[in-house]
């Protein structure tokens, strides 16, 4: 998978955040659902579903160890 400037950008975010984001901060960040789903297939982050909050489920978003080690590369 070509890591394109915005999922170089998404890993870096998610490379901060130890405990991961939740997919809404992800997506108030610009990014997609179809990206964040290529960099999950990709084996590059993983997605956690977590309680209902506000009527809707929580879905946080964790960087991989892969994932790690392609953000510490670019």
């Amino acid at each position: 998978m070509p890591l394109t400037s915005d999922r170089r950008r998404a890993l870096a975010i998610l490379a901060g955040s130890p405990n991961g984001c939740t997919e809404a901060l992800m997506l108030s960040r610009g990014f997609t659902r179809g990206m964040l789903a290529k960099l999950i297939l990709a084996g590059l982050a993983t997605a956690e579903t977590g309680p209902v909050f506000a009527g809707r489920r929580v879905r946080r978003i964790k960087i991989t160890d892969a994932g790690l080690r392609v953000a510490l590369e670019s």
